[in-house]
């Protein structure tokens, strides 16, 4: 019995040499296969998101046609088209600015139409765009820091990159998505209204944003609650999209919103952008996940 067990252990020992040599021959195969990774992919990745993005940074400053050097192309977009609509208006675009809005208004009580347009020495940043455009702007550097010269040594290191683009990415979406929630208050003093000739009137505000590709026009008109009211006045919070009723106090006046209009357009360009962030959010997590796949098998160890 004896020589039975030395002759099985010895048996044993051979299998575990054999499956260690095949673990080997498989790991020398995973590390080379993992090094062009490193190498040759990651690399291919990285002009693939490059090309993406500028193009997505392009679309935020396309040029003018024709002859106006360094100019931005302007573009004109029509809001509130049915007969429905109290409000109308055309709203010109250029990059991040609003360089003119012309807006009609169409008064609840008297049906009369007010007309407002924005000063000539006027025009309005819209900073979801300033901010979106500055975010693809970022990314774009993190990526041109790791040209073809440059080797990945581990999974690790391109992972810290990638998070570090997708990070930058997603806060561009973000801020495409989602508009910023103001108060009313916050809304009355926002230096918009001051920005139209004729002046508008105390009970009228107006707020633009954009939301997805969309570029929104919002009108609230207001009416002065009296002091002597028998309603129960309670300040509205902050929100993108107030509703009718909602109340607020300004310069020692209480309001409350009587009707909100509002009215919208697409913007072709923002839509492409929000496409290329999504394709290139993809891009990312597909090397990550290729990585993952490598790491797994390095972390597994069958015997």
């Amino acid at each position: 019995t004896v020589m039975l067990g030395a002759e099985r252990s010895n048996a044993t020992l051979s299998e575990l040499a054999k499956m260690t040599a095949a673990s080997q021959a498989e790991r020398t195969v995973l590390e080379e296969e993992f090094n062009w990774l490193l190498k040759e992919e990651v690399h291919a990745v990285l002009k693939q998101l490059q090309d993406i993005l500028k193009e997505a940074s392009r679309r935020f400053s396309m040029p003018s046609p024709g002859l106006c050097e360094g100019q931005l192309k302007q573009e004109n977009f029509i809001l509130g088209s049915s007969t429905m609509d109290q409000v109308k208006g055309v709203l010109t675009l250029q990059g991040e600015a609003l360089t003119q809005a012309d807006i009609n208004i169409k008064v609840a009580k008297s049906s009369q139409v007010m007309h407002f347009a924005f000063r000539d020495d006027k025009q309005w940043k819209l900073q979801q765009i300033q901010d979106a455009r500055n975010h693809v702007n970022q990314a774009l550097q993190l990526l041109s820091s790791r040209d073809e010269s440059y080797t990945f040594k581990t999974g690790a290191e391109v992972n810290k990159l990638m998070d570090a683009v997708m990070l930058q990415l997603s806060r561009a979406r973000n801020r495409l998505t989602t508009p910023a929630s103001m108060t009313l208050p916050e809304l009355a003093a926002s230096g918009l209204v001051k920005m139209f000739t004729p002046p508008m009137p105390g009970d009228v505000m107006v707020n633009f944003y954009i939301n997805l590709s969309k570029l929104c026009l919002t009108v609230y008109q207001l009416h002065v609650l009296q002091p002597n009211t028998t309603k129960n006045f309670k300040s509205a919070g902050s929100s993108v999209l107030h509703n009718p009723g909602a109340m607020f106090e300004y310069n020692n006046t209480k309001f409350e919103v009587s009707h909100v209009h509002k009215v919208e357009c697409v913007v072709p360009w923002l839509n492409d952008t929000l496409v290329f962030f999504t394709i290139s959010l993809q891009l990312c997590q597909q090397l990550k996940d290729k990585i993952s796949v490598f790491s797994s098998f390095w972390n597994y160890r069958p015997f």
